[in-house]
């Protein structure tokens, strides 16, 4: 979940690149070097809507990305450290299901990327063990799902916006948890739906599990235009879904960065995976289709 930078002010870009940056610093000064390579965009977000109304502190440092000029960045606060701690486990359990998932020689790079976070993954989980056992819960009820090659959009899109939704629990204010629990909802069942979308051509020709061509009994991993209008509706209901539960809260001055995600963002992801322009997916990303918030930045 990317803003769209190029369209917002200055000022907003600058802003969204110091939690961003702050972000990065949150995992390695909690969890170490290695959980600097999970940086991402959506965990970002995740940050935005769990910060206070107004921007923390910032401060200046070099870092490995930046060794020579120092760089901007939001100090540590209780949004970026859970964010960052949701991010480790999260992704943790992608690696490990990546081992199980793959034979000795393809799952070495999963095993040892979990082993690389293995440290970190424990000290993630011993400070946020709820969000934990819902991401095992949730995880494993989507690979159950793969596994019987179920058809149905809503199943495997709801276990894994259920998972996102457990990251509401961190908000502090029990009428924002509830706000964010719907918006993480939904967000997350758009997350699913459109990485599905955007792996569609892949999957049908390797064989993998995807839902759309189930559902849709694809043979070529081409929607056609009645079923790629009934997709195109399910996508826009979650993100006039998202909006509504957004709008129910005061994000301060996060809003221009949320707003511009969710009201323009979201759909131009939407529009472009569906036309096949969407072409941003970086390398290590697991093959499953949970695998959409480990997208590296």
């Amino acid at each position: 979940m990317l803003p769209p930078l190029e369209q917002l002010p200055e000022e907003e870009q600058e802003r969204f690149r110091r939690v961003y940056c702050g972000l990065c610093h949150t995992l390695g000064e909690r969890y170490g070097l290695a959980a600097r390579f999970i940086l991402n965009y959506d965990f970002t977000f995740l940050a935005l809507l769990l910060s206070a109304p107004e921007e923390a502190e910032c401060r200046t440092a070099r870092c490995p990305a930046s060794p020579l000029r120092k760089k901007c960045f939001r100090c540590r606060d209780r949004a970026l450290e859970t964010a960052a701690g949701e991010s480790v486990i999260l992704a943790y359990w992608q690696l490990r299901d990546g081992v199980s998932d793959h034979g000795f020689f393809r799952g070495l790079k999963y095993r040892t990327a979990s082993r690389l976070l293995a440290r970190a993954y424990r000290r993630a989980a011993a400070s946020l063990p709820e969000f934990d056992a819902s991401a095992r819960r949730q995880l494993a009820r989507l690979g159950a799902l793969e596994r019987e090659r179920c058809a149905s959009l809503d199943a495997p899109a709801d276990a894994f916006a259920q998972l996102l939704a457990a990251a509401a629990e961190a908000a502090e204010n029990e009428v924002q948890r509830r706000i964010l629990r719907q918006l993480l909802y939904h967000l997350g069942r758009w997350v699913y739906l459109v990485d599905a979308a955007d792996d569609l051509k892949r999957d049908a020709r390797s064989g993998n599990y995807n839902p759309l061509i189930l559902r849709f009994r694809l043979t070529d991993g081409t929607l056609d235009t009645l079923s790629r209008k009934a997709f195109t509706s399910t996508l826009d209901h979650s993100v006039r879904l998202i909006a509504a539960a957004y709008e129910l809260w005061d994000f301060g001055c996060w809003s221009p960065l949320l707003e511009s995600t969710i009201y323009t963002g979201l759909f131009q992801v939407g529009k472009s995976v569906l036309d096949g322009t969407f072409r941003t997916r970086r390398p290590g990303r697991p093959g499953k289709r949970k695998k959409i918030v480990e997208e590296t930045a």
